[in-house]
């Protein structure tokens, strides 16, 4: 039986009829073995014994029809987005497929081309639609269900091609080694691999194109949660922790002080966490909550329990503003909360005492800082990367928090995990809301606790797309009569691409013309990534203040910055942002017992259909893990998985939002695997297979991760 690593050193030129300029095309898949053929899965099949007409679909149902171009146009629209309509028949009826910002489907679809086209029809002046449609060139490839494959413009293949390639290659491997053990294919009623890999791209029926389907998912899944519960266990294995006494006295003055009662969720973490300081093995932890969940309040408790047991606790934020921001509510939150003189407090009785280390700290303050560090007369300190500095120590590091941790590179977290005898016990937190699958995933070498309850008193924000004229009128109005009332308001302007410069040249735009036009008369500020620090400071300093009414700014405002008497936001061309990003960003009002809007502004014609979407999704509801969901079904598990990791994709059939079901028995199995009394020695195949796809003969690194965590919170 031939091992997928057997395939995978043999060239695609060993096919019939794959030259030079063949491997070339599939080469733009990233094919260049046979392995990389069997593995590029049909995107999905026609049925042609079942196929629908054009005349047959009904407005508003999805639908896949085979027709062949009759005319093509190209144009511009207003707003300099390309367009391109293509007119369909089969015979039946016609169909009108708009393209925007696909310029090249016009040398793609030229007249006479037979195409399968999938999409939503819609009507649109009489006319049946379909607006960026995926499409597959199919030409003649005939059976009774035809697998249809990811094809590219620049590739320069055919579906029925790649199909014949993949049908020789399936036979000349002949049987495959398994590397599931068969007690676990048993369990969930799953076929061997040879029948899944051939049934996948040449399936007699459909229900053995499921069969295969849910196989192949399952070994996906099975592969990334063995890197994950393995990394989990070493972890546990190797690391000697801190077990804390959770039984004193101090965090709990901490919670009786309190202006207003803990929510149950903010409860139930805190016994989460609790279970696992306890412990003698690390913490390492995901707090994730939406936008006003109160994660800190959480995460302050965890400190206090380091503190009252005489370690410290470390608080880590990705910004000098959002440093800051945490110092100045931890400091008021622990006011006059003393530290009893017992256990190991060196110092007596005493005040919790909080600082704050930013690479604004100076020279002479960084000093004193350090040998309080070192003496552990500080209990908690915040700060930016620069706590992780060499010079930086601590007596006992207890406790270190990461907040937005998708922020910080891989070496910084892990240099701030080295920062104490022991390995302290380690929270990252995030207020991007991830769906549940997709933390088992993404996160599945961390424990994870959820915040899906806001506290009393937060009122909704009333978020509106405003579709261009009267409706941009309203938002502008919205925004003088609030600062009329007393309240402030953010203008946020628009992603252009990854350029400070470019983004800063915006907001300067928006601010003269906002100036003189729609808000004249009303004190404006302007704040981008092109200031300095300081002068950043200055600006915030003054909206905090309020004698600044209006902050035009870019992005930097997305996280952290909190401003209670903020009511209104305006987003510019809101179409350009992510669903995650304009959430985050919406969070930045709304943060007091005050009514508060936030208007998206982008112009209904020139608006793509995802990101119609997106905005819909934003004016419905406000719950961010219903967002969080809407996003994945809209972006793909491709992008959410990472496009730069190292190795193949670890997701080509697994869907997080479909297969949610098949995520929680893959990491069972896993857990099963990696703790029998012999581990994934007994399983060699499996373990080899993991270091051929995933790209890690250890089974993957944190850098895998982390790049599938960035793309998680890319917008």
């Amino acid at each position: 039986m031939r091992r997928l690593r057997q395939l995978a050193v043999i060239p695609v030129t060993e096919l019939a009829g794959v030259g030079p300029k063949k491997a070339e095309g599939l080469a733009v898949f990233g094919i260049t073995s046979v392995l990389d053929l069997v593995l590029h899965y049909p995107r999905r099949y026609l049925d042609r014994t079942n196929q629908a007409r054009i005349a047959d679909l009904a407005i508003g149902e999805e639908g896949m029809v085979l027709g062949r171009v009759r005319s093509v146009q190209a144009r511009r629209t207003r707003n300099r987005r390309s367009l391109v309509e293509v007119d369909v028949t089969d015979g039946s009826g016609y169909l009108r497929c708009t393209f925007f910002n696909q310029g090249w489907r016009a040398n793609q679809l030229k007249a006479g081309t037979n195409a399968v086209f999938f999409g939503r029809l819609e009507e649109f002046q009489g006319r049946r639609r379909m607006t960026n449609p995926v499409v597959d060139l199919v030409g003649d490839r005939t059976g009774r269900i035809v697998a249809v494959y990811p094809q590219s413009d620049k590739a320069g293949l055919t579906t029925w091609e790649l199909g014949s390639w993949v049908e020789e290659a399936l036979e000349r491997a002949g049987a495959l080694a398994d590397p599931v053990p068969a007690p676990v294919l048993q369990r969930y009623g799953l076929v061997d691999r040879s029948t899944a890999l051939h049934a996948i791209h040449l399936p007699a029926s459909a229900d053995d194109h499921r069969a295969a389907r849910r196989r192949l998912v399952f070994d996906e899944l099975l592969r990334i949660q063995v890197v994950l519960v393995r990394r989990k266990r070493d972890l546990e294995r190797r690391a000697v922790g801190i077990p804390h006494d959770v039984a004193g006295g101090l965090v709990e003055r901490f919670h009786e002080r309190l202006p207003f009662p803990l929510t149950g969720a903010q409860r139930r973490t805190i016994a989460e966490i609790g279970d696992d300081l306890a412990a003698p093995v690390p913490m390492h932890r995901l707090l994730q909550g939406d936008v006003g969940a109160g994660k800190t309040l959480v995460a302050l408790s965890a400190l206090l329990v380091a503190v009252q047991g005489g370690h410290q606790g470390a608080f880590m934020a990705p910004t000098e503003v959002l440093a800051e921001q945490h110092h100045a509510s931890i400091r008021s939150l622990l006011e006059g909360l003393t530290l009893a003189a017992e256990g190991d407090n060196l110092f007596g009785e005493r005040p919790v005492r909080v600082e704050i280390l930013t690479s604004r700290t100076t020279p002479s303050e960084r000093s004193r800082l350090a040998r309080a560090l070192a003496s552990g007369e500080i209990d908690v300190v915040v700060g930016t990367h620069a706590l992780i500095q060499e010079r930086v120590a601590f007596r006992s590091l207890g406790v270190a928090v990461i907040d937005e941790q998708h922020r910080f590179g891989v070496e910084q977290r892990a240099a701030l995990r080295d920062k104490g005898p022991a390995v302290p016990d380690v929270l990252v937190m995030t207020a991007t809301p991830i769906p549940r699958t997709a933390a088992m995933t993404v996160y599945g070498d961390l424990d994870v606790s959820v915040l899906d309850e806001l506290p009393p008193g937060r009122t909704p924000v009333t978020t509106r797309w405003a579709r261009g004229g009267l409706e941009e009128a309203e938002a502008w109005a919205c925004v003088a009569a609030e600062v009329a009332a007393g309240h402030q308001a953010y203008v946020v302007c628009p992603l252009i691409e990854e350029s400070d410069k470019l983004e800063a040249r915006s907001a300067q735009e928006t601010y003269d013309h906002l100036s003189t036009g729609e808000l004249s008369g009303l004190r404006l500020g302007l704040l981008h990534g092109r200031l300095g620090a300081k002068d950043k400071e200055l600006v915030m300093d003054a909206f905090r203040a309020g004698t600044i009414d209006v902050l035009v700014a870019t992005t930097v405002i997305e996280v952290g910055v909190d401003v209670a008497k903020a009511t209104v936001m305006v987003v510019i061309d809101a179409d350009r942002f992510g669903l995650a990003q304009l959430h985050q960003l919406r969070g930045r009002v709304g943060r007091s017992s005050a009514s508060s809007w936030c208007y998206l502004l982008a112009d209904e014609t020139s608006v793509a259909p995802d990101g119609q979407a997106r905005l819909e999704a934003l004016e419905r509801t406000s719950d961010g893990f219903e967002l969080a969901e809407v996003d994945l079904g809209l972006r793909g598990e491709g992008t959410l998985m990472g496009a730069h990791q190292k190795g193949r994709s670890d997701l080509r059939l697994a869907s997080l939002r479909r297969d949610q079901a098949w995520v929680g028995r893959a990491r069972e199995a896993a857990f099963e695997l990696v703790d029998s009394e012999e581990g994934l020695a007994a399983h060699p195949l499996l373990v080899d297979e993991v270091a051929l796809l995933l790209g890690a003969d250890d089974g993957g690194d944190a850098d895998e991760r982390a790049e599938r965590t960035e793309f998680l919170f890319k917008s």
